[in-house]
Formats: C-alpha cells, structure tokens, sequence
C-alpha cells in the first residue's frame, strides 16, 4: 500500500481570529495536518506573544500573520475577504463581542454558507458569556492543589485539541451537506472532561492510580524521586524480582532510598521496568 504524498488537509485554508492559548494551538495543529492558516491579530497583539514568546514564535511558523483591527469598518471588510475563500474559521472571544463584529455564525453563514466555524467559549451555550481562565476552569473541577497553580493548562491544550476535532467534524460534515456549520469548544466540558480519573476516585489521593497501589506511585530516592508505573502484572513482577523486594509500599520506598533517581532510571533501562527520575518541567 502506497501512502499519499500530500498532508490531510492540504488545499484547506483557515483563518482564526483566536488569541492567547488554545486557537493558536489548534491553529498550529491544523497548519500541521497541511492546512494553509492566516492568524488575524488585534492591534494589541496576542498576550501570548508578550508571555512567551518562543512558543508563540513556534506555534505561528509557516502561518500568515496579518493586524486587522476589527473594531473599523475597512479592516472588517478585510478579514471578510479572507473568509470567502476560507474553509474553517477559529474565534475565541464570547459571543456578544462575535455579534458585535459581525462574526455570529448567523451573519457569516448568510454570506459564506460553506465556512466551518468552530467556536472556543469558556462555559458552554448560555453560560459562554461568564469569564474565566484555564485556572478557574481546573479549580472548578478539582484539579487544583491550593496554594499551588496546576502545573500545565489542561484546559486550555485539551480544549485545542478538541477545537481541532471539530473543525475536522465540520468539514466532514460539509463534504456531505455542501454547508458550512457551527461547532462550540468549552474549555470548562475539557476541564471537566480531564477531572474524571479524579472524579471516579482513580487518581484522586489514596484511589489505586493516586499512590494506592505500591507499583504506581512515586518515592523519594537517595537524590531526587522516582516514579514508577509498574501497573501490568508482568512489570510489577520483574520490578521485584530485580530489586529482590516485596512489592509493598515500604520496600519499595527503603530500596529506592539507596540510589539517585537518576542511578535508578539507568538501572530501570537495563531491567526494561517502567520507572523514571521525575523532573521539573523543561530539564
């Protein structure tokens, strides 16, 4: 069987007019699958790009980036331009401000009846116009230790991904109705949706993938920690038939105590064990 040469979405153009996280994620990931993309900005810029710019710079390669302020009649017509010919479009902002600007789905659907629109809100249907950030999102959830900040955006990434789904969803469903449709992400149903493992008691403090079950915890080394996930019978077997140990809690955390992390994860390569030094993010 030969593979095509062409990406997935080559000969798709997108346009998102979605700032800070999960748009330019999703951006990225279509103009990854082969789409042509064109990123409008606010004259204001993206708060991304002020946050970290080296991943904005990395999320935005290979696009077209264009300013548009759409607050004037001239640059609304612009971006107008852009959507005729555009099969997907990408927006961030609540509704109100959507119809204020004439980018509803109503209003673009009379004059571009084949464009895809998928729509990143915060809370789903008539609560999308409540603020909020992946932070409140994860809080609500469950996914915050306080006083700590989680340490990723779950909400934000999980919500890109599924805004990429959708856009796919859409054009799928245009290839067989000949139109365009509107698709909503919730960044709150994706923060909801990554809670569950905590919600069914699986990974909540104590649950069998919380530190439960002696195989899948972590433990603290001679310098640094361990984190073993010795789930299947077969690895929690060989693990302690190499360290010649019982597979409990205690032996696991006596043994571990005699070496680095970093001593341990060679020794885990060697035995083929699930096990790996934990580092901070970035190292």
């Amino acid at each position: 069987m030969t593979l095509p040469d062409e990406p997935p979405l080559q000969g798709t153009t997108v346009v998102t007019v979605a700032v800070n996280l999960p748009g330019p994620v999703a951006a990225a990931r279509l103009a990854g699958l082969g789409a042509q993309v064109t990123t409008v900005l606010p004259p204001g810029g993206d708060p991304l790009e002020h946050y970290q710019p080296d991943w904005y710079a990395d999320l935005h390669r290979g696009q077209e980036l264009v300013t548009l302020d759409l607050k004037r009649e001239e640059d609304r017509d612009r971006l107008d331009t852009l959507l005729a010919d555009a099969d997907v479009l990408i927006t961030s902002s609540r509704p109100s401000a959507l119809r204020r600007l004439g980018l509803d789905f109503g209003t673009l659907h009379a004059r571009h009846p084949r464009l895809c629109q998928v729509d990143v809100v915060g809370s789903p249907g008539r609560r999308a116009e409540l603020p909020g950030h992946d932070l409140t999102y994860q809080a609500a959830v469950g996914l915050v230790r306080p006083p700590d900040v989680p340490a990723t955006l779950v909400a934000d990434l999980v919500g890109a991904e599924r805004a990429v789904g959708e856009a796919l969803a859409a054009l799928l469903e245009r290839g067989r109705t000949e139109q365009g449709s509107r698709r909503e992400v919730a960044l709150e149903d994706a923060a909801a949706a990554m809670a569950e493992p905590a919600v069914r008691g699986l990974t909540a403090q104590g649950g069998l993938l919380g530190g439960g079950l002696p195989g899948y915890a972590v433990y603290p080394a001679a310098v640094g920690h361990v984190a073993l996930a010795a789930l299947e019978p077969h690895f929690l077997r060989r693990t302690v038939e190499a360290l010649g140990v019982e597979a409990t809690h205690h032996a696991f955390a006596e043994v571990f105590g005699g070496r680095t992390a970093e001593e341990w994860e060679t020794w885990a390569t060697e035995h083929d064990v699930p096990l790996v030094a934990v580092r901070e993010a970035g190292t």
